[in-house]
């Protein structure tokens, strides 16, 4: 698969520039109003169908050749952060207080380079369905696109994704069958009392010493009811509570992030939580009420999508530059919606390791002030769409469905 990577790299320039463009002006969740513009136009002046406004600001292109039945989506997402940049690098955001920090408008370019390559010199027999996904930092924006017809209207047989992972050398793919990223829910415990003066706590209910135990007692849920061969994550981010040292507040609050790589864990987490809060206001004498909103979903990946990007990976970069089975994140992806729906396989692309010349290096994780995206992904994440078009969507070696 030279021919594939040498083309991709002759295009790069083009899409290097596009993609430091889109960070020089990153968008918020829903707000990706000019990003959407800039994606939808480029696919129009390529022959793509283009459907825009899908789940607010989504863009979804479609390209058809021959006479196959075969469906397949690519996704990539669009949304940044509301971080102040302090990368450094010439592309810079200009936008005060908004940055792509965690590589979108990479994801963003090396869809767009893919589907350039193939209107232009793709050979495939079926459908091909970009899409290009708003609000995926915390927004939902896989479920808004879902729920304003995205399957309906742009049937897929199966969905592909690909991120990019600080931390990891450059260019190397990593994959993984089965669960692949945590489910991310979140929880808020309040505790009511009844306040009084610090001097005379006999005559109180006090919510801070009942937060101060339930914080503590919270970490058995993982330690002691999760099985020790599975994930789990209770975290205590916040705890809020009083003003002055010598008046005992009337109510404590918690704030939550609790995250599992298995459905049956995730449910058992917020059964344990629930009934800890409950048990341990009741030991101090004060009331608990536990608000749980559910977040993203765990992100599971399909055995036969994984076997097949594992192919084309293998092809493309060869054994030394594949990992075939990653280990987990405990981080969250709202592409684990389309996974409930669509069989697929959501894949990571080293975006540099700690010894790269660049600012911050590689090893500088995503969200961080001093992110940039690796440009050099661009012609390798590209190469890869190109490659899994060609071989999912014609009767070219593909492996067995089990």
């Amino acid at each position: 698969m030279t021919y594939l990577l040498d083309a991709a790299r002759q295009r790069a320039a083009e899409f290097i520039g596009l993609r430091r463009d889109i960070h020089r002006h990153p968008e918020l969740a829903f707000e990706e109003h000019r990003t959407a513009a800039l994606v939808a136009d480029k696919l129009a002046t390529w022959g793509y169908t283009v459907e825009r406004g899908l789940g607010g600001t989504g863009v979804v292109g479609t390209l058809v050749r021959g006479q196959g039945l075969r469906r397949l989506g690519l996704r990539a997402d669009m949304d940044a952060l509301p971080i102040s940049e302090a990368s450094g690098v010439e592309w810079a955001s200009r936008r005060p207080g908004l940055m792509h920090a965690c590589g979108h408008d990479g994801h963003t370019a090396m869809l767009l380079a893919a589907a350039r390559h193939l209107a232009e010199e793709g050979r495939f027999d079926g459908t091909l369905n970009l899409i290009f996904q708003p609000a995926e930092e915390g927004g939902g924006g896989a479920l808004r696109m879902m729920a304003d017809g995205l399957f309906e209207k742009h049937p897929c047989d199966a969905v592909f994704a690909m991120h990019n992972m600080p931390g990891i050398a450059q260019g190397r793919l990593v994959l993984r069958e089965g669960a692949a990223m945590a489910s991310s829910d979140y929880a808020t415990i309040t505790l009511t009392g009844t306040g009084g003066h610090g001097a005379m706590p006999q005559h109180a209910a006090d919510p801070v010493v009942a937060a101060a135990s339930l914080v503590m007692a919270l970490q058995t849920v993982v330690s002691r009811n999760v099985d020790p061969l599975q994930a789990a994550v209770v975290t205590v981010g916040a705890l809020h509570a009083g003003q002055a040292n010598n008046v005992i507040p009337a109510s404590a609050t918690l704030e939550l992030s609790v995250r599992a790589l298995d459905r049956g864990v995730r449910t058992l987490l917020e059964q344990r939580i629930r009934a800890i809060a409950l048990s341990q206001a009741q030991s101090f004498g004060v009331s608990a009420q536990v608000d749980w909103r559910a977040g993203y979903a765990v992100l599971v990946n399909t055995p036969w999508e994984t076997a097949l990007a594992r192919e084309v990976a293998l092809d493309l970069l060869g054994p030394d530059h594949v990992t075939l089975q990653g280990p987990p994140l405990t981080g969250s992806e709202d592409f684990a919606f389309m996974l409930e729906r669509v069989p697929g396989s959501y894949l990571l692309i080293g975006n540099g390791d700690a010894g790269d010349d660049r600012p911050c290096g590689g090893g500088c994780m995503v969200h961080h002030p001093g992110y940039d995206f690796n440009d050099a992904n661009i012609a390798v994440g590209s190469a890869f769409w190109v490659r899994l078009a060609q071989r999912f969507l014609s009767a070219e070696g593909l492996p067995q469905h089990p």
